[in-house]
């Protein structure tokens, strides 16, 4: 099943049941209004927007129309929580080699997460808006799921039973704020702004044998201005999957339904599979060089993000150019 929000001029949007192709949608008004309202009760709510699902697919439905990635909010344009983790360990080691630093080994052990900003994401097409190229604006191409109740102390096993939907995600980091932020041994506030989502989020059977082991087996394509720059494939290298980054957060609270965790930076080993963030390109280059080559995103870039299976869109594109406030 594909779901996304489509924008209404309010806080929320409306819950849409989009078609698997990504060419149709039907509002799912008399279902569910919002995404969250579904997610507070999955178990009733969920077949009857797979009714819907199934019927679109059929090529019916009388209040069909088209898809326009267009006119969506994210899926869940805010939520209670939003927790992002770094899945990927070789872009963590990639960033302290450069910096000459060790990988602490309890790195491998556990995995690293933040809380982020959850009031005030950005939609699939929306622009990205700040003020000052000098911050260092840096997109990050993500995999992330949407869960229902976690509750606190569960394990791994119990956590993927919980996960309800996938999407992608661009972290965007402002780079050049958050040596400062770290600093202060507090965690990320000011260098980590909206995060915007793909059009759709489709649950886990929609991926058919691309989910499995709580990871999606898919490349994940990032191409900025016109030019595919990453293809890294999100099951490899992949330390802890999306179970293990549930239970790390639920380790001592619950966690509720409508919580979004992130893989982190999709990030391969083999550096031919390319990039999903420019920090990590340019660390390659300081380890290679001793200097950074690639600048950071300068206004008026554009940045896509989108994961194909068989060429065919799973969660519709992230599509977005950076502007100035």
């Amino acid at each position: 099943m594909k779901l996304a929000t489509l924008k209404d001029g309010s806080r929320d949007g409306q819950l849409m049941v989009v078609s698997r192709d990504l060419k149709s949608a039907q509002l799912a008004d008399g279902v569910a209004r919002t995404l969250q309202r579904a997610l507070d009760d999955w178990t009733f709510i969920s077949p009857q927007l797979d009714d819907i699902y199934q019927e679109l697919n059929r090529g019916g439905g009388r209040r069909r129309f088209d898809f326009d990635p267009q006119n969506c909010m994210a899926p869940l344009p805010r939520a209670f929580q939003w927790a992002d983790g770094s899945a990927y360990v070789n872009h963590v080691e990639l960033v302290r080699k450069a910096r000459g630093a060790e990988l602490p080994e309890s790195f491998w052990e556990e995995p690293l997460m933040y809380q982020g900003g959850s009031d005030d994401f950005l939609g699939p097409t929306d622009d990205i808006v700040l003020a000052h190229e000098e911050w260092g604006i840096d997109f990050e191409a993500e995999v992330a799921v949407i869960t229902d109740d976690v509750p606190m102390g569960a394990t791994a096993d119990q956590s993927l039973q919980r996960i309800r939907l996938l999407m992608l995600a661009n972290d965007v980091s402002l780079r050049n704020l958050i040596p400062d932020e770290l600093a202060k041994g507090f965690g990320f506030v000011q260098s980590k702004p909206a995060t915007s989502f793909s059009p759709v989020a489709v649950t886990p059977d929609e991926l058919g044998d691309a989910w499995k082991g709580g990871k999606v087996h898919l490349p994940l394509l990032s191409t900025w201005n016109d030019k595919l720059v990453g293809k890294p494939h999100a099951g490899v290298d992949m330390v802890f999957n999306f179970p293990q980054l549930i239970a790390h957060l639920a380790k001592s609270r619950n966690v509720r339904a409508g919580s979004i965790i992130g893989s982190g930076t999709v990030s391969n080993k083999d550096a031919k599979r390319g990039y999903s963030c420019i920090a990590e390109q340019r660390c390659l280059e300081m380890i290679a060089g001793g200097a950074p080559l690639t600048p950071f995103m300068a206004f008026g870039d554009t940045i896509r993000i989108e994961m194909l299976d068989d060429g065919k869109s799973v969660f519709g594109a992230i599509a977005q150019t950076l502007t100035q406030r």
